[in-house]
């Protein structure tokens, strides 16, 4: 069987054995609803409470603050739509960076037609946003601040704790949420950057990003935050979620956590000297690329973005899973959207070096031994293809 080198952790991430065989356990043994009154409904209420303990912890937030969903879409929609509804009375202005996901992006546009006034701040040409343009767009009518943790495509950290201070002094009240409120989607920051103490309202997750089950996530909400619900019935989650929990996933979820947490310093390690030995390699053997990720302290360790001249990433791709490598050319969200990527746009980036643009993403799972390998490969394939002519 051919050896896999799976470098697309940005898309989604590899289930932890440990998350497997305890939602396994849980699927069968602790099967009651949690909603229940007798044992059964308690024992499952027991394994929801512990894993909502276990993601707080990861975050320095108490468990009351923590509610579970479907994911990070899910999470990012309640978070616009129903800010956007609850504070209109105050305002009516959103501020956005131009790189966010769609989840925030199309619930952006979808506002503006209702009325909402939105700014969509730029970056530079390595994804850093313009922190002087978020300052001067902040204004009376100002709710809502929603910026990434770390983009998605490049892995440029956002300053989410500069941001914070900037909406708290703008606002009026340092010392506790102000009529600005602060979300960022940490997507992919959770599990590959330090997130406690950011000081957001709003913090969105999605457990299948941190080897943990698909089509579960997590919502942290600061105290004293209140928005409507956003899924109305039942009235679990403390009324923001109703909806019977999908107790093997937020058990998946919950466990999924802790192993970040225990394995973060390793995992970081790891993450960083796959990056590292990529990066080299391919500088060494292939002329004419642009590195579209940042490689100081402003970069995280999990995503490497190199566009390569003279070659389509998609044809790349392709020929790189024939070898069991797989990487991507950008969002797996947007894959099914026709266009070039809005996030190098954003950064300035021509369209041929878009179409050239390949991303690499790490997990601990990761051997920096293999990326010798993917080094080599990317090398004969974009050399075929430059002779070839591929881009015409």
């Amino acid at each position: 069987m051919k050896h896999m080198i799976y470098l697309d952790n940005s898309a989604t991430t590899r289930q932890a054995d440990e998350v497997t065989d305890l939602m396994a356990d849980v699927a069968k043994n602790t099967f009651g609803n949690p909603s229940s009154l007798y044992s059964l409904g308690m024992d499952a209420e027991k394994v929801v409470e512990k894993a909502r303990k276990s993601f707080a912890k990861t975050l320095g937030a108490d468990p009351s603050e923590i509610i579970f969903n479907s994911g990070g879409t899910e999470g990012d929609n309640t978070v616009l739509r129903e800010v956007a509804d609850a504070r209109k009375h105050q305002g009516k202005h959103i501020i956005v960076s131009a790189v966010e996901h769609p989840a925030v992006l199309e619930n952006c546009n979808r506002l503006e037609h209702e009325g909402y006034k939105v700014s969509r701040i730029s970056v530079d040409s390595l994804c850093h946003l313009n922190m002087e343009e978020l300052e001067d767009a902040i204004d009376a009518e100002t709710t809502l601040i929603s910026i990434m943790a770390v983009n998605n495509e490049v892995g440029t950290i956002m300053p989410i704790r500069d941001i914070v201070k900037l909406a708290r002094k703008k606002g009026g009240k340092p010392d506790k949420a102000s009529g600005i409120l602060v979300h960022t989607d940490a997507v992919q920051g959770y599990g590959k950057v330090d997130l406690k103490g950011t000081g957001v309202d709003f913090l969105t997750v999605s457990g299948h990003k941190f080897h943990g089950p698909k089509g579960v996530g997590a919502m942290y909400v600061k105290k004293g935050t209140l928005i409507p619900a956003f899924v109305l019935g039942g009235g679990q989650e403390r009324g923001y979620r109703s909806g019977t929990e999908n107790v093997p996933g937020i058990a998946g979820l919950g466990r999924a956590a802790e192993l970040a947490q225990e394995h973060f310093v390793d995992g970081q390690k790891t993450m960083k000297e796959c990056r590292s030995r990529l990066l080299k390699a391919i500088q060494d053997q292939i002329d004419d690329i642009i590195i579209n990720s940042p490689l100081d302290e402003t970069g995280a360790d999990s995503v490497l973005n190199i566009s390569f001249l003279g070659v389509r990433g998609e044809v790349l791709l392709h020929v790189l899973e024939e070898d069991g490598i797989y990487v991507s050319t950008g969002s797996a969200c947007s894959s099914n959207h026709k266009g070039q990527s809005h996030v190098l746009q954003a950064m300035g980036r021509s369209p041929k070096e878009i179409e050239g643009a390949v991303r690499f993403s790490f997990s601990r799972y990761n051997r920096p031994e293999d990326m010798d390998i993917v080094a080599d490969k990317v090398k004969t394939a974009v050399q075929r293809f430059r002779r070839l002519g591929s881009f015409q």
